[in-house]
């Protein structure tokens, strides 16, 4: 009886770290693949040095698509533009102005930033 009560424990463990723990290291590491893929797509194909980038932030959200990156450019510190890394295809989605570049005035005409896809 001691050894089906230990088997049992060992099979709640295991299933506590498949739906708890693999999830969770999941959505970081795929977190960080973003981050890492608009870093370089920012640097190699659109000609952005390291230091001309404040962050790059690798995001997850309930939303379609659930996995996308934020990145604000020393130039423009109150805005930040939403990437998306998909498929083999990296692209500027949109860009938020914080309530602070509002009050300064920013439009999407000062934007030096913005390059959107369409």
């Amino acid at each position: 009886m001691r050894g089906t009560k230990k088997i049992i424990k060992i099979t709640q463990l295991v299933i506590f770290i498949g739906l708890v723990i693999v999830p969770l290291v999941s959505i970081q590491a795929n977190k960080y693949i973003y981050q890492n893929r608009v870093s370089t797509y920012l640097m190699e194909e659109k000609g952005f040095e390291k230091e001309d980038i404040e962050s790059i932030e690798g995001k997850w959200g309930f939303k379609l698509p659930a996995y996308y990156a934020v990145v604000t450019f020393k130039n423009e510190p109150n805005v930040e533009y939403t990437y998306f890394a998909h498929d083999n295809d990296v692209f500027q989605f949109n860009y938020n102005i914080s309530e602070e570049g509002q009050k300064e005035g920013i439009k999407e005409e000062d934007l030096k930033n913005n390059s959107p896809r369409f």
